[in-house]
């Protein structure tokens, strides 16, 4: 399972959402988007957002801190 959050190293709400990735000890990988263009575009594209933080659990796209939603996807995979 690929999870992947796109955040800003300034967002409080994208560190939320790695304290509890780790709690529910998930790895993932995290994109930068205040200095990855590339990453801003991809997450841009996949959520039509451009707010942080944008999680990716294979392709289910879920923005913002929502911890519910995180697990539902992550019980879908």
């Amino acid at each position: 399972m690929t999870v992947t959050i796109y955040t800003t190293p300034t967002c409080p709400w994208c560190k939320k959402t790695k304290e509890f990735l780790k709690s529910k000890k998930i790895k993932y990988t995290e994109k930068n988007v205040s200095s990855n263009l590339k990453a801003q575009q991809e997450m841009i594209k996949k959520s039509g957002q451009m707010g942080v933080p944008v999680v990716e659990i294979g392709k289910e796209v879920i923005i913002g801190y929502d911890p519910k939603a995180i697990e539902k996807a992550l019980k879908k995979k």
